[in-house]
């Protein structure tokens, strides 16, 4: 590949890297920029909604470097027919989507079971003249064009269906969307976290984590084609958190709608190899996404007592973080930061921030707890943080998961979290972003007309006065 070419791929990678694009995350293995992993997550009031869908993606055809096929994936493996042009840009790259349930589940018109992605700047649809691949474009345009397909009817991306309005017609849209909704939440969400966390179909959770065999054959393999690369791991448990009262509200929305074994319709442009099938069985799908919910919440409380034994084993990571609060709290100090920063239980591990609310805003008079959450393989894995104290913000879930973002390139950095935390809940003209759907009911109060924003507001208050009752 040519250096252009590498500068080129490598410069576009750390564009979306470095912006805190909620819905688009790549990562590569190691330093090779030629075999890239994608993550889009679904868009909002599409049958898609939240879901954590990946994509292969390669720049060389060459075979100096491994192939994804022999490395595991978190669900199954990509084809080895998925590479790309030595010619990168002039010519397009080759993308294949492995969410698709070991090759078994069509998720859209133009994205096959078998990972194929249907696009004309890829040249694998024709499309308009201008529709082409130019070098104008790049990985970003690219994801953003599959997310497009995404849509709120996605029936109608099927050539030949897109001006379908008849009756039959309608019902055959509806009946797409139920079962897109379905697959969504049960294979690019569920089974993905359950993979990732170790839960057998029973719902039980083997306590001898995947993050310990990782570890293990890191240490003691001299090929490193064989650990597991699953870099969107720890994203896709944050974001879990994040949209997990959307994904009990999608359910509870479908079960109106359906009912349990009845049987997905099929499409008449799907085929035996390249389909939708199954049954629908919410009830199952509730079950196995509160005993995610529990397990995740189970593994962030047990970060304590490893993190108390990394400090006793005084780790980098242990010894870092204690310096870290320490600078925190003398910067506090010397700027007269109204905040109280400690560690629960001299634990550098566990951050507890006590939150004064800022005069003259709706926060006034509150005082918050909240409690940070750092793991031994911090920053690789991200704190989870929660609001101890009840408040109703459209950004801070029911549970107390805030939903904040802060530059990757401080991702290390305690006290850059900490200003964000802070920052997302006394932002008082945030921009609009569906991706930020945290609390559903504030979230409607806070974007509907403005009689629903006084409510936000006035519950805000009250509950902001409740936190010193």
């Amino acid at each position: 590949m040519a250096d252009q070419s590498i500068i080129r791929i490598t410069k576009e990678l750390s564009d979306l890297q470095r912006h805190s694009d909620l819905s688009l995350a790549v990562a590569c293995k190691d330093a090779d920029v030629r075999y890239v992993k994608a993550l889009i997550v679904g868009p909002h009031e599409t049958p898609y909604e939240f879901g954590f869908f990946e994509f292969a993606v390669k720049f060389n055809k060459g075979t100096t470097a491994a192939s994804w096929s022999s490395v595991p994936l978190p669900l199954e493996p990509v084809a080895d027919s998925c590479s790309f042009s030595l010619e990168y840009p002039r010519k397009s790259p080759q993308v294949t989507g492995t969410t698709t349930n070991g090759g078994r589940c069509r998720f859209n018109p133009n994205i096959y079971a078998s990972g194929k992605v249907c696009l004309s700047i890829l040249g694998t649809w024709r499309g308009e003249r201008g529709e082409e691949w130019s070098a104008a474009q790049g990985l970003e345009s690219i994801l953003l064009s599959i997310q497009s397909l995404m849509s709120a009817n996605p029936f109608e991306n099927e050539p030949g269906y897109e001006d379908s309005n008849g009756p039959e017609d309608k019902k055959l849209q509806k009946a797409y969307v139920q079962k897109i909704r379905h697959e969504s939440l049960r294979i690019s969400v569920i089974q993905r976290m359950e993979e990732y966390l170790n839960i057998d179909i029973d719902g039980k959770v083997s306590l001898a984590t995947q993050e310990d065999k990782e570890d293990y054959d890191l240490m003691n393999s001299d090929d490193e084609t064989n650990v597991p690369f699953e870099p969107f791991k720890d994203l896709c448990k944050r974001r879990f958190l994040w949209y997990y009262e959307s994904y009990l509200a999608a359910i509870q929305n479908a079960k109106e709608e359906v009912k349990d074994s009845q049987p997905f319709m099929k499409m008449p442009f799907e085929c035996t190899s390249n389909t939708m099938d199954g049954k629908f069985n919410y009830t199952e799908l509730e079950r196995r996404l509160r005993t995610i919910k529990k397990t995740l919440d189970d593994e962030a409380i047990r970060w304590a007592g490893e993190g108390l034994a990394a400090k006793a084993a005084e780790s980098t990571v242990a010894v870092n973080l204690q310096r870290q609060y320490e600078q925190v709290v003398e910067l506090y100090k010397q700027t007269d930061t109204p905040h109280d920063v400690q560690l629960v239980d001299n634990n550098p591990f566990v951050w507890s921030l006590t939150y004064f609310g800022k005069p003259m805003t709706n926060l006034d008079g509150a005082l918050l707890r909240i409690v940070l959450r750092l793991s031994p393989r911090f920053p690789e894995e991200q704190p989870r943080v929660t609001f101890e104290t009840s408040i109703f913000h459209h950004r801070i879930s029911p549970d107390g998961t805030p939903c904040y973002t802060q530059t990757n390139t401080r991702r290390e950095d305690i006290k850059s979290h900490l200003d964000a935390i802070i920052e997302t809940l006394e932002e008082e003209n945030p921009p609009y972003d569906p991706r930020t759907l945290v609390f559903p009911e504030a979230f409607k109060l806070y974007w509907g007309k403005p009689e629903d924003r006084r409510v936000f507001s006035r519950r805000l208050r009250r509950s902001a006065q409740q936190s010193v009752e």
